[in-house]
């Protein structure tokens, strides 16, 4: 496993650790999965924003959680053999622990976080780019997501509703620091969203985006 992380440990008991439930005894990997599940989406939300750089904040947080979600981390800790090195109390390994999403996405954050304990964001980033790197690759080559006014507009469209209206309800800041606040509404629903943008483009986008997220919207047929 040494070789797909690209690491090799100065500290093995480190990564013994990261690779011991809490099934297994007192010094497990919990602290170790806390400290790399941060390290893992600050390095995630880095490589986003410079690989999408026109992505909104909404879409680059659907992005990210699409690579770092524990069903994600579980199915690419199984690509990376991590089951077969996890160490884990009895009962819980003959309940098939070592294949459980939840666990194995806990030891694949632990390792990162003894990664980074063992040498630095640099180590910690050149793992998460590594084993990352199929993954970025297809959400690279599918372009950047849809812009929230295009979905919007097609999910209304294709059940006859109409487009959605925007307006601008407030423009605030200095000229060379502008903030508008921007209301998109969906008259034929009674819904509207409103929020705040550093251009009207991007207000509208992040308006429309909130829209989408409104659960009764959601429940529409």
């Amino acid at each position: 496993m040494q070789q797909q992380l690209g690491h090799a440990p100065g500290d093995p008991l480190l990564f013994e650790r990261a690779l011991t439930h809490r099934s297994q005894g007192r010094d497990h990997n919990e602290r170790l999965e806390f400290l790399g599940d941060a390290v893992l989406s600050l390095v995630v939300a880095e490589l986003l924003v410079h690989r999408f750089p026109d992505a909104t904040e909404g879409e680059l947080s659907r992005l990210r959680a699409s690579l770092v979600s524990g069903a994600a981390l579980g199915e690419l800790a199984l690509e990376l053999g991590v089951d077969a090195q996890l160490r884990l109390g009895a009962g819980e390994l003959q309940s098939g622990g070592n294949r459980r999403p939840s666990i194995l996405a806990g030891a694949l954050e632990a390792l990162i976080g003894a990664i980074y304990l063992d040498g630095g964001i640099e180590a910690a980033r050149a793992t998460i780019v590594r084993i990352l790197a199929e993954r970025l690759a297809v959400l690279a080559g599918a372009g950047a997501p849809q812009d929230a006014k295009t979905r919007l507009q097609e999910w209304l469209q294709a059940r006859g509703l109409g487009l959605p209206l925007y307006a601008v309800m407030e423009v605030a800041g200095a000229p060379h620091a502008r903030r508008f606040r921007v209301r998109c509404s969906v008259p034929a629903l009674g819904l509207a969203a409103e929020a705040d943008g550093s251009s009207r483009r991007r207000a509208e986008q992040a308006a429309a985006l909130a829209l989408l997220a409104d659960p009764r919207l959601l429940v529409r047929p």
